[in-house]
């Protein structure tokens, strides 16, 4: 397949393995045409009330796209714009991208949390060296001390 003037939008996911449930993103990896529309998954199996979206923009820290509360309960985070959300089930939280665009070549996040926090609570609460009910779970295994992953994936949008 010839990219040439076709352009492609790459999205990269961290997502757990099978060792280690939890958050689970799907699919792990994905590369599409500009202009289609895709959808992103998310479950959890922690029985917890809050999930969220992030994107990470190569070189910036996460930027929160939308969260959950609970079931049918969603609300906007700071870059809304061009997704929508839905959350039927309280284990899942797909997020849609309506028209995949260079713009939106990025790492995607996945959390899932006992109670509502956004990322900069998150992250104080993950300070210390031991997790508690409350520290969020992310849709990759966490490393030691319960710090989020670094990205592992290269990011590029093909045109």
């Amino acid at each position: 397949m010839a990219f040439g003037l076709l352009g492609c939008v790459v999205l990269c996911l961290l997502g757990a393995g099978p060792l280690e449930a939890g958050v689970t993103q799907t699919p792990r990896y994905l590369i599409t045409r500009t202009g289609r529309q895709l959808t992103l998954h998310c479950s959890q199996d922690l029985n917890h009330d809050a999930m969220y979206w992030y994107r990470q923009d190569p070189g910036l820290g996460p930027k929160l796209i939308s969260l959950s509360r609970n079931v049918d309960f969603t609300e906007d985070g700071d870059v809304p714009e061009g997704y929508t959300v839905s959350r039927k089930e309280k284990k899942k939280f797909p997020l849609t991208v309506k028209s995949a665009g260079t713009n939106q070549t990025s790492l995607y996040l996945c959390a899932s949390s006992v109670s509502t926090a956004r990322l900069s609570q998150l992250l104080s609460a993950q300070k210390g060296h031991h997790k508690s009910e409350e520290s969020p779970s992310w849709g990759a295994p966490p490393q030691a001390g319960g710090k989020l992953p670094p990205p592992s994936v290269p990011l590029e949008a093909l045109s």
